[in-house]
């Protein structure tokens, strides 16, 4: 199940206390102070991992502690420290403070990592506070507490090219002859309710992650349909294809349906407004798609590519198209 969305809290392991001890051994019946220190709590550690492309594995417990350090011992033996709790998030998750309304982290890259609570430190044990004057100390201090944070995770797809469009545009379908990914397709509006990935070869050498994004309606930037929750997983891509339904059974007329898109990824933010973007006509295998071509093109102000998902038409000149924009951003 997808989920991009997730607020939890967090807390660092407490320290482990001090304690009280003295050496009683046959030949040292009176020994001096032996208590051992407390051992440090373990912290929590937010890491990024190429292996998830979601946070559902998080949901089933809200509350995340790391394992609190354990009790000194006699002998001045130390008590054992926690363990380390580590979470692992997907590329792209934005680490935010909820109290503080900050960010924490943007976790971009895999492997990249972040302490976010620190465990407490360890209390010590009665050895410390041993001196000529105070030679029986019966003192020692308690473990100090963890760090807890009320923390906010938030996904936002790493992908070099994103598929933007109404509903029923035809981006499952494309996604699915570009790459080997095996999104839902039906012949109904909203068939893709969660982001897609797939994987797209230029060669041997040359390859790229395109994403096919859920259906925008008028309004998505405010919320509406499936709204701003899947409109930020754009930011993060290099180009936007724009799909275009050209044929007559479109839920809008071609230059209507590429104003509003365009309209609503300027409104949800200036950086997706001036994005590259490929605007491409889709179903051109259908009766009266010639006319829907016409109508985007003037719409767009210049020939998008003709493509059918279907016959195959157009998609090498949209692979080849989508490799030298990407070259052009470096």
């Amino acid at each position: 199940m997808f989920k991009d969305e997730l607020t939890v809290r967090v807390k660092g392991g407490n320290g482990g206390h001090g304690v009280v001890a003295f050496i009683r051994e046959p030949r040292k019946p009176k020994g001096g102070p032996a208590g051992g220190d407390g051992g440090k709590g373990g912290d929590v550690i937010i890491e990024a991992d190429e292996n998830y492309n979601t946070l559902y594995h998080l949901t089933h417990n809200l509350k995340w502690a790391a394992q609190s350090g354990e009790q000194g011992g006699g002998m001045n033996c130390s008590g054992k420290g926690g363990r380390d709790l580590v979470l692992r998030v997907p590329v792209g998750t934005i680490i935010r403070d909820v109290e503080k309304r900050a960010v924490l982290k943007d976790l971009e890259k895999h492997g990249e990592r972040i302490i976010l609570c620190r465990g407490g430190k360890g209390g010590k044990g009665n050895q410390h506070f041993a001196t000529p004057t105070r030679q029986v100390p019966r003192i020692q201090t308690d473990g100090q507490f963890g760090e807890e944070r009320h923390v906010r995770f938030e996904l936002k797809l790493v992908a070099d090219v994103g598929l933007v469009g109404m509903p029923n545009a035809g981006k499952s379908t494309l996604l699915s002859r570009l790459s080997a990914a095996r999104p839902k397709i039906a012949n109904y509006p909203f068939t893709t309710i969660i982001p897609n990935l797939g994987f797209l070869k230029l060669d041997d050498a040359t390859s790229c992650v395109i994403a096919d994004l859920p259906g925008l309606i008028e309004g998505a930037h405010q919320g509406k349909g499936l709204g701003d929750q899947f409109l930020r997983h754009t930011e993060r891509t290099r180009i936007i294809v724009h799909l275009v339904d050209v044929s007559p059974e479109a839920l809008k007329p071609p230059a209507e349906a590429y104003a509003l898109i365009r309209t609503e990824l300027e409104s949800y933010s200036k950086t997706l407004g001036t994005k590259p973007e490929i605007v491409i006509a889709t179903k051109c295998d259908l009766t009266g798609a010639k006319k829907g071509t016409k109508e985007l093109q003037k719409a767009c102000g210049s020939k998008p590519l003709e493509v059918s998902a279907v016959t195959g038409k157009g998609l090498k000149e949209l692979v080849q198209a989508i490799f030298a924009r990407l070259a052009d951003r470096g």
